[in-house]
C-alpha cells in the first residue's frame, strides 16, 4: 500500500475518529460513533482504500511516498 493520505488529511481523520470513539465509549452518542475508527485507521496508516478508485491523492502532486 502507498500513502496516499496527506498530514492535514490524516490529521483530521486522527482528531474525527477519535472523538466519535470517545463519544460513543462513553455513551454520548449511539453505536454509530463507532463509524469513528475507520477516520482513525486510515489516518493511522496513511491509506484510504477509496482514494485510488476515485484516483486521488492528498499527499502533494508528484509525490508518492507521503511525508513520515
Amino acid at each position: 500500500m502507498k500513502c496516499n493520505v496527506g498530514r492535514i488529511d490524516r490529521g483530521l481523520r486522527i482528531t474525527v475518529g477519535l472523538v466519535l470513539v470517545v463519544l460513543a465509549a462513553s455513551n454520548v452518542v449511539s453505536l454509530w460513533g463507532w463509524i469513528g475508527l475507520v477516520p482513525l485507521a486510515t489516518g493511522l496508516f496513511k491509506f484510504c482504500p477509496l482514494y485510488p478508485i476515485f484516483g486521488m491523492n492528498s499527499c502533494g502532486v508528484g509525490k508518492e511516498n507521503c511525508s513520515k
